[in-house]
């Protein structure tokens, strides 16, 4: 099976919708320029296609489809910089001024002016104009696959959107039209309990109308909004719901935990048993550092790696994102999660001594160094190494694991008051690590699933979040600022090009 992403590169026809569409959209407040990688991306032959006309064919509308999916490779800094934001790790880099945007994140110093967070404010609006682009025209012709391909657009919308108001709270909604430049003038942010709204709606009809299981490795299913729907549920202490809607899902779905937690993170088990949602990464065309997004490459990975790493298994990034002592003293010796979690280099080093004819293992010590880097996402060997490597790493991201959907049911059920059932998806997750039965109720039980989330998801971005939605992140993060740090500040220029009408995030 053709993994989705895949198909960018191997069909003429769905390269000209998605430059069209790099062309034609113009993504909320955000200049067209920040998005172009460089004169030459953006000087292409649109071969006559218009973006007002284009929607003719079934092939047509899963062709724009394949572009609204293409915008998920550029969560990449969603997920590292949410570990960053949290307790979990710590920026790392070469030095204090590596990447400052991300060093700033760390720090909690970070300003309306940072990059990074800049970066997440684009790509992922540009992923709502893409899937909005085709519920614009959704009512354009009628074909066997349209319930599908509108429910596929209405999860991606909604995953988007999710990740902007998990960032940046209050933004401007667009429902089935792109948003232009010029808009920013008429609209405004909108309150994040209507855009909640619309996400459950959008994901309801996306449950609905698709399958459990597709047929291509890589689209979004039945289980994917189900999850994410749960989830959005939690955030907003829907608890029941999240209970409802997880459970249907534990008990109907195909899903199940991989009995061999070691093989979990590895790219020959990918979209495995486990896997709920995923987003799909390719080593099969090169990137550089002047286009990040253009990358079909996983570029977190690189940056997760040791620097200048010589040794079995694994190659060399830029050894940003290192998980402190502290994360890695809170697993058990028994946790089979550890060590696969998180790489010790000098335990590694000192298990692989006789690597190269007793010469043994090396890297380099960057800024912060801890001795540990996230091993869940981390350059392995026998990658294509297409371009600059560090940029262009195969590893998918498992953005919704099936013990992520247990966690969530077990801490709904509990603050639902079914601590029985709570305790038993807990515990299924505990045993796959290792680790004997609790038997806990209430407030006890409460935080043994938050402590048990830390230790299943680390290193997977959800940290930050979770700290956040639980109002335990002021206790748990160095510098966090109640009041303030909850939300991360809107981009200073998408305020100046508003004509400075919106107000800012409180505390910027």
């Amino acid at each position: 099976m053709l993994q989705i992403t895949n198909r960018l590169r191997t069909s003429t026809l769905t390269i000209q919708i998605v430059q069209v569409m790099k062309l034609k959209l113009i993504f909320p407040i955000v200049l067209l320029f920040f998005y172009a990688c460089s004169d030459d991306f953006v000087d292409v032959n649109s071969e006559n296609q218009n973006s007002e006309t284009y929607f003719n064919t079934e092939e047509d509308y899963q062709n724009a489809l394949i572009g609204a999916y293409d915008m998920l490779q550029s969560s990449f800094w969603n997920v590292m910089v949410g570990e960053i934001a949290s307790n979990n790790t710590l920026a790392g880099g070469e030095s204090a001024t590596d990447v400052v945007g991300i060093q700033q994140i760390d720090d909690m110093i970070h300003t309306p002016t940072n990059e990074t967070l800049r970066s997440i404010w684009s790509w992922m609006f540009a992923g709502v104009n893409r899937a909005n682009y085709i519920l614009e025209f959704q009512n354009n012709i009628d074909f066997p696959n349209k319930s599908s391909v509108l429910a596929q657009a209405r999860f991606l919308r909604a995953y988007y959107y999710f990740e902007l108001v998990k960032w940046f709270g209050d933004v401007p909604l667009a429902v089935d039209q792109r948003i232009f430049y010029g808009a920013q003038f008429d609209l405004d942010r909108t309150p994040r309990s209507e855009i909640y709204i619309q996400l459950e709606l959008d994901l309801i009809y996306a449950a609905d109308n698709l399958p459990y299981v597709q047929s291509e490795t890589g689209r979004i299913t039945k289980g994917a909004a189900q999850a994410l729907l749960g989830k959005i549920y939690l955030y907003q202490g829907k608890n029941a719901q999240a209970a409802n809607i997880l459970t249907e899902l534990i008990n109907s779905g195909p899903y199940d935990l991989v009995s061999d937690y070691s093989t979990l993170f590895e790219n020959d088990n990918e979209n495995n048993i486990e896997s709920v949602f995923e987003i799909q990464y390719t080593d099969e065309e090169g990137a550089g550092f002047g286009c990040l997004q253009c990358s079909e490459g996983n570029v977190a990975v690189g940056y997760n790696g040791p620097r200048n790493f010589n040794g079995p298994l694994f190659e060399s990034g830029f050894s940003f994102n290192v998980p402190t002592q502290e994360m890695y003293n809170l697993f058990n010796e028994n946790d089979l999660r550890r060590d696969i979690a998180i790489l010790n280099i000098e335990k590694f080093a000192e298990e692989n001594q006789d690597y190269n004819n007793g010469s043994g293992v090396s890297w380099s010590e960057g800024y912060e160094h801890t001795g540990f880097y996230n091993r869940k996402y981390i350059p392995r060997q026998g990658d294509s190494n297409i371009g600059d490597q560090n940029y262009t790493n195969p590893n998918n991201y498992r953005a919704i694991r099936f013990a992520d959907v247990l966690l969530m049911a077990a801490e709904a059920h509990n603050l639902n008051g079914n601590d029985g059932l709570s305790l038993q998806y807990l515990n299924r997750v505990r045993v796959r690590a290792g680790l004997s039965e609790i038997s806990l109720s209430g407030s006890a039980l409460t935080d043994a699933i938050y402590s048990e989330r830390r230790l299943e998801l680390v290193g997977e971005g959800h940290q930050f979040f979770d700290l956040v939605r639980t109002g335990r992140a002021a206790a748990e993060i160095p510098g966090f600022v109640t009041g303030k740090h909850e939300l991360f500040p809107i981009p200073e220029i998408e305020i100046q090009l508003t004509g400075n009408r919106w107000t800012q995030n409180p505390g910027y």
